[in-house]
Formats: structure tokens, sequence, C-alpha cells
């Protein structure tokens, strides 16, 4: 006998005695002990009655989760890619254009601009602080864009500009968690979780849900902005890299070939599945789904994932860096994911907090710096999706969870060592591009110094339903039954945003 069928048998052995230690265990809790039967038949009422979940308005099968699915009525986008920028940049640099603001540069802050307000670290009196970059128009849309932006400055038509977008979150965390799951405190499904919830995937190999962060950080929130909450587990996002392996451990370890992976596989699904028939729970399915995928991704992850075999054009277009973990690497590997039917990427990029407490977070160094990362790659992202005939059918979003205050920011009433400004959520901009967005638009003013929102005030809510719609879901009535009543993504609030959609 060889040692592969010598491990095999072995496999086969420990799968059967795990079945057989099962039933014991269980028959043991019903039929030997009412008292431990009650407990666990109690247990059962209460996860069926406070914490399982009812799919509402799609159609869900737990043995497919991630099989497509059509949304409610045709939607303009098939897949979205969201660019989220962590730690909130400034848009008083970038895109909000403000002359007056210059004009108030070095001045104490007036004391409207104070009073009843909170503020994550101003303290006292600050002084005003003019903006760090020059601007100019920029194609017949005629939007205004910094010169930390000379790239996108070109593609300023295809894009649809948020300048009233506004929160009530003034901390990171809850900000985040606002801006990508609908609500402020743990436990809620996140934008792609619900998408991939609602659609499923075009490609059975890969998640439905990809994650790829840069920056050296994770966002603020943690790994909850991307994860399922009350969903199944199956629709949580999943991290990949651009760094070495894109799946840790998705190597098969030392003495372990591919045929006794499937073995291994094989052997615990079946105890999954007698399981399953013992509780008929749904999340045991998506345990059996999830040891599946994981095992088709051992061949399409590395491919898909692997931009060494991009020409190098693309590389020129994008700025990557093969082999190194950066941003550019992963906004291309967006564009292949969404290429290969992946239905939601998600990418965080960690470092724009501008506070000016150091060199890497002032306004004037650190900040321009994080503009140079992103600049060349997100404009290439959809100049590359268009040249493909992409961009019509990917929605690309792009924006950090509040903006940033016109004063600088004074922590503890003493300025800051370098210029930086405050966390602010009364006005920062975001952008939209393809899926049925509009080109060349800009909706919503701050006022004269981009203080406050003064027409076109829009809220995490109204970008989520946005978003929904565009991929084919009336946000009110896309919902999931847990705990006793349909939870939405967008809570009890949201519209969607008729201005910039086509």
């Amino acid at each position: 006998m060889t040692q592969k069928e010598i491990h095999n048998q072995r496999l086969v052995k420990e799968a059967e005695e795990a079945m057989i230690r099962m039933h014991t265990r269980r028959h043991f809790l019903k039929e030997c002990a009412m008292g431990f039967g009650g407990l666990a038949l109690g247990s059962l009422l209460q996860s069926c009655s406070l914490g399982a979940g009812k799919p509402a308005a799609v159609d869900f099968d737990p043995a497919h989760p991630l099989a497509p699915k059509l949304p409610m009525f045709p939607g303009k986008a098939k897949s979205v890619i969201y660019l989220h920028m962590a730690g909130a940049p400034s848009q008083l640099e970038m895109f909000d254009y403000k002359p007056e603001l210059m004009k108030l540069d070095g001045q104490d802050c007036p004391p409207s601009l104070l009073e009843g307000k909170r503020f994550a670290f101003i303290r006292g009196v600050p002084k005003m602080l003019g903006p760090q970059a020059k601007f100019a128009q920029y194609g017949q849309s005629g939007a205004w864009v910094s010169e930390h932006l000379p790239h996108f400055s070109k593609i300023v038509d295809e894009i649809s500009f948020l300048k009233a977008c506004s929160s009530d979150q003034f901390n990171h965390a809850p900000a985040q968690l606002l801006m990508q799951t609908g609500g402020a405190r743990l436990g809620r499904p996140s934008i792609g979780s619900w998408v991939t919830y609602g659609l499923g995937t075009e490609n059975q190999n890969l998640p439905g849900f990809v994650v790829l962060t840069s920056g050296g950080k994770f966002p603020d929130a943690g790994k909850s902005v991307w994860g399922s909450g009350f969903l199944p587990s199956v629709y949580q996002g999943v991290q990949c890299r651009s760094e070495g392996d894109p799946v840790l451990f998705i190597k098969d370890p030392a003495g372990m070939d591919r045929d006794l992976r499937k073995a291994s596989i094989d052997a615990i699904n079946k105890v999954n599945e007698e399981e399953y028939k013992e509780y008929n729970d749904p999340e045991i399915l998506s345990r059996i789904s999830q040891y599946e995928m994981a095992y088709k991704m051992q061949i399409a992850a590395p491919e898909v994932m692997n931009i060494n075999n991009e020409p190098q054009y693309i590389h020129d277009l994008y700025g990557t860096k093969p082999g190194k973990a950066a941003l550019a690497n992963n906004i291309l590997l967006a564009r292949k994911l969404v290429e290969k039917g992946v239905r939601f990427v998600q990418i965080f990029d960690w470092g724009w907090d501008s506070h000016g407490t150091d060199a890497s977070l002032a306004i004037d160094i650190g900040f321009i710096n994080k503009c140079r990362e992103v600049d060349r790659a997100m404009t290439a992202l959809i100049l590359d999706l268009k040249q493909r005939g992409l961009l019509e059918e990917t929605l690309v979003v792009w924006g950090g969870e509040f903006g940033r205050t016109p004063m600088m920011e004074n922590r503890e009433g003493k300025q800051n060592p370098f210029k930086g400004r405050d966390h602010h959520v009364e006005a920062f901009t975001m952008w939209m591009a393809g899926g049925g967005i509009r080109k060349g638009v800009t909706y919503g003013e701050t006022d004269e110094i981009g203080y406050s929102a003064i027409s076109g005030k829009v809220t995490p809510h109204d970008i989520q339903a946005t978003l929904l719609n565009q991929l084919g879901f009336d946000h009110e009535k896309f919902t999931y039954q847990y705990q006793g009543r349909p939870f939405r993504l967008t809570d009890v609030s949201g519209k969607v945003i008729e201005e910039i959609i086509t």
C-alpha cells in the first residue's frame, strides 16, 4: 500500500470516529438528561427567534449561497470597486476650492464656527488655515481640482462629484462603520456583504467580496468594516494581499498534495453535512461552502492576483510595483478581479489622517505624498475600465469617512507642530464614476470657506441607497429578517441621489 493510500485511509477513519463521537454526544444530550435536553432546545429556539435571520426580497439558496442571482430590477452596474481612504482626506486640498478661506489664513477662528460644536481634538480658539494647494478648472465640466492630482484632473469629465457629503460621527471607527455598514455600532453587515448576499457572484472559484488593504494598517474600525454581521458568514469580505501569497495558508503544507487536500475537505464536509441534518443551521452550509471555495481558490486566486504578467504599459499607467504591498497594486488587482466576475472589491488605504502632529500627517507634507500615491492609480483605473468596456457596468466609489476642518488643529489648545486639520463631519467630498453614473457632474455646494453644506447635502445612507440602486435594488425593500424585524443597509433613512444617475 502506498503512502498516499495510507493517508487517505487514516482520514476516512478519523472522519468516521468523529461522526461516532458526535452521535454519542447528541444521544447523551437528547435522550439521557432532560435538563441538558431542555437547555439545548432553549438555545435552539433562541437562535431561531433572536439570532437566525431569514432572507427577504431575494431568492436565497443556502446550499449555493454565492450562486448568481437577479436583482429586483435591471441595474446599470454589475460590480463595485469602492476605494475608501481611511483617515479622511482633506477636501480643501483636493476638490473643494475656497479662495475666501485663503483670505482668513492665520486669523483666529470666528466664535460662530466653534460655539455648540464638537471636535475630536480642537480646544480653545484655533487659527484658520487657507488651502495648501493651487487649484484650476479642467475638462468641459470645469471641475476644480488641486495641483496635487495632475493625472486625475484629465478625467474629470468621467466623474460625478458629491461636494456636500456629511456624517454624524466625528471619530474614525464609528464613522467608518456608518459609511460601510449603515450603523455606527458593531454588528451590521458591510456594503459588500449586502451586495454579494443580493447578487451572488459570477465566478464560483473566487469570493464574491474581496478586500485589499494598503498603508501599513487596518482601518480604525478593524475588520468589522468588511464583516457580514447578521448575514451568513459566507458573505463577509475575504482579505487578499498584493504581496506574497494572495491569501495566507493558501498553499498545501509539506507532505500534502492536492488530492489529499480534497480528501480531507470531503471528510470534513461529510461531518458538516451530518451536523446540518441534525440542526438544520444554514451557517453549517456556509461553512461547507467556504471549505469548497478555499479549495477552488488554491488554483484561481494565485492566477488572478498575479500582476507580474500584466504588460508594461499597464504598469506604467497605474504606477504599480510588482512584489510590493502598494495602493497602486491593489487598484490594478481590483480591475483584474471585477474582470474575472468578482462582485464587490473594497480597497482600504490607511494614512489620510492629516492632523499635523508629525510630518507624515502634515497637510503640506505627508498628505501630498498620499495624493501622489493615489492620483495615478485611481486615474488609471477609470481609463483602464473604459478601454476594456467595463466602466459602464462597474461602479467606482471614492471617499473617506468624513472631511477636514477649515481651521488648524490645536490639540490641547496649543498649535500642532505641523500644519493639520481636525476631523470635520459637516462637509466633505466623495466621487463616483461608471455604473450608470452621470459624467462631468458636480452635485452639492459648501459655503465660502468649506465649513457647511448649503445645497445638495447627502449622507452615508444616501450614498448607500444610490449604490444599491445602480445594482438593481430598492434600498427600502432589500431587507433581511433578524431579531424579529427586517433590517436594511440604509437603516430607516436614505434616498437615491437622482441628480447623479443617468
